[in-house]
């Protein structure tokens, strides 16, 4: 604590001490919301509550400082609440990079999109009629790498046929999800920690796990259920039912091809 008995030096070591304190809890608070709530609200309000109470300590307005904190600490709890699903991304990698290539697997990366996306089309349709229980997840930007290690390493390319083989019934591999990146499927059998988010309808362990992986990264799981052969897509903690006709286009748009395509095509 500071008396104003104290000498100037002591004061003065008291007052830099508590600046570099607050800049730095301040500094750390931005970092976080850049990684959680990417939303321009979120750091306007942030601003403003860093530009009180640094007013009140320059004033020496202790009451306000006190009444800025609580204000604070009460709306950043309302943000990260807002973003539980990506809190837990953070939580996961605090130091992942949004923009960060995802690990190459070794398979070659010039590939045919298009062909690549019908193969898998053909498989999820194939398991959709067939009622065979099925879950794809396909990797982006945020690594899996150390996700997969519970699964069995494959390393082998997307094809609708290694894929049926794969969640064919009574096969090892059938349990668990496949995890591929880019034309590679790089293991399959691999079990997520399911979501803990309590939904409405009934959902089955595919699916849970399904929104847990999409709740701690960006990746893009196809989802088919053994019961109904319902084709789900699950992305950023949310579920979502499609049909099979509009399968590709739906999951060209989750892997960000769509406006590439539409691109090219004004350019011809």
């Amino acid at each position: 604590m500071n008396f104003p008995w104290d000498p100037v030096e002591t004061r003065l070591a008291y007052f830099i001490i508590s600046l570099l304190s607050i800049l730095a809890i301040y500094g750390v608070l931005v970092f976080v919301l850049l990684k959680v709530a990417k939303r321009r609200f979120s750091f306007v309000f942030l601003g403003i509550s860093a530009f009180f109470f640094l007013l009140g300590f320059f004033l020496g307005l202790d009451y306000v400082c006190i009444l800025v904190a609580f204000i604070s600490a009460a709306g950043l709890a309302a943000i990260f609440f807002a973003n539980l699903g990506d809190v837990r991304k953070f939580i996961a990698n605090p130091f992942s990079r949004a923009t960060a290539k995802a690990a190459n697997f070794g398979i070659e990366k010039i590939y045919d999109t298009q062909q690549l996306y019908k193969n898998i089309e053909t498989a999820v349709i194939a398991l959709s009629n067939s009622r065979i229980g099925a879950i794809m997840t396909f990797e982006k930007n945020t690594s899996l790498k150390d996700i997969i290690r519970n699964g069995v390493p494959v390393h082998a390319p997307v094809t609708s046929e290694i894929l049926l083989t794969i969640f064919y019934p009574g096969t090892r591999l059938h349990d668990g999800a496949v995890v591929i990146h880019g034309n590679e499927i790089v293991a399959a059998s691999v079990f997520f920690t399911p979501t803990t988010k309590p939904f409405a309808g009934k959902y089955g362990s595919r699916h849970r796990a399904a929104i847990g992986i999409s709740e701690v990264s960006d990746a893009v799981t196809v989802v088919v259920s053994e019961e109904t052969g319902r084709i789900s897509f699950a992305v950023n903690g949310d579920l979502e039912a499609v049909n099979q006709t509009n399968f590709l286009r739906v999951f060209e748009n989750y892997m960000g091809d769509t406006d590439s395509e539409s691109e090219n095509e004004s350019e011809e």
